[in-house]
């Protein structure tokens, strides 16, 4: 999702950062940051519906799924907009099934 955020990106570097930590609460936390055109405000609270899509031969599935996936075992998926540009993706899961909900 981030590399196609930034097709259409000329006046500045593409640059996509990915990264993995494991937090103080047993949790693996992944993150993939862009400089791509962003998330808009009106948009931000529907990014996780299921058929909604930003892209013109879009489902609006992709999303929906990888949320759905994530929160069954025991994650949880969020996305920010940064400033001045692009967006970060972010999801953490338990290190174990033991630490699962």
């Amino acid at each position: 999702m981030g590399i196609e955020a930034m097709q259409s990106v000329a006046d500045r570097p593409r640059e996509l950062l990915i990264r993995s930590l494991q937090d103080e609460t047993q949790q693996v936390l992944v993150s993939v940051t862009d400089c791509g055109v962003g998330i808009s405000a009106e948009n931000a609270d529907r990014l996780f519906n299921a058929f909604f899509t930003t892209k013109t031969n879009g489902m609006g599935m992709g999303l929906s799924i990888c949320r759905s996936i994530i929160e069954a075992h025991g994650g949880r998926l969020w996305a920010s907009a940064n400033l001045p540009h692009g967006a970060t993706f972010q999801f953490t899961l338990p290190v174990s099934a033991n630490t699962a909900l």
